[in-house]
């Protein structure tokens, strides 16, 4: 199976269709998130994967009392999400809401340290410690509420996954040789995420921002066989 999910960072259905379209032959799923969902909604989220085939991650990042999230859980089901995200920081009750409330076909992950973070972000927010502590603590608790996995920077996917070795492992911040970090602050390249452990590759800018997205995605492709 293709690890690759493509991070649409558009909000324009053209424009995502010509990317999808380009990339189609070198990818394993579409990854959705909150500007796509916020400005066109569930019917062209679940058209667009629909329409090539591709599992639909949909990261929602869904984070508030677990009645609501349970509700919001319920909401996208119709859209066939093969992932959900929601927020490890929710707490063991909207975790387990999530999970019970999802269909069985769709793997519910908590996100755990954003990609964007480091020890100095999280200190200004209260948090104590280093990335990888923290996503070790939020591991534990989704891996207690019986969810799938994680959604993990690739600096703290070895400790993850011997913590959690049957965690579904999806991993942002990738960041092929030579491109640029842009927002990232924990980045690691396609190839060494797999080998510390991802399951899922998370990227985005490294392709769509490409002169050539298709062939961008083609070399990526190529760097994981």
């Amino acid at each position: 199976m293709n690890p690759v999910f493509l991070a649409i960072d558009t909000a324009d259905p053209a424009r995502a269709r010509a990317l999808v379209a380009a990339v189609r032959p070198h990818i394993g799923g579409l990854k959705l998130g909150l500007e796509w969902f916020a400005a066109n909604g569930p019917g062209p989220t679940g058209a667009l994967a629909r329409e090539f085939g591709l599992p639909l991650f949909l990261d929602l990042k869904l984070h508030d009392i677990p009645t609501t999230v349970a509700a919001a859980v319920r909401a996208v089901a119709p859209l066939e999400p093969a992932l959900l995200t929601v927020h490890g920081a929710g707490g063991r009750a909207m975790l387990e809401a999530a999970r019970a409330a999802a269909p069985a076909g769709t793997a519910v992950v908590a996100v755990t340290v954003l990609t964007s973070l480091d020890a100095a972000d999280l200190e200004a927010t209260g948090i104590a410690g280093s990335p990888a502590g923290q996503a070790l603590r939020l591991a534990r608790l989704a891996e207690a509420a019986g969810l799938a996995g994680l959604v993990a920077s690739p600096l703290e996917l070895a400790p993850l996954r011997r913590q959690w070795p049957a965690a579904l492992l999806v991993v942002p911040g990738i960041r092929p040789e030579g491109a640029p970090a842009g927002d990232q602050k924990r980045t690691l390249a396609p190839r060494e995420a797999l080998e510390a452990g991802a399951s899922c590759l998370v990227i985005g800018r490294p392709i769509t921002a490409a002169p050539d997205p298709g062939a961008a995605a083609a070399a990526i492709a190529a760097s994981l066989r």
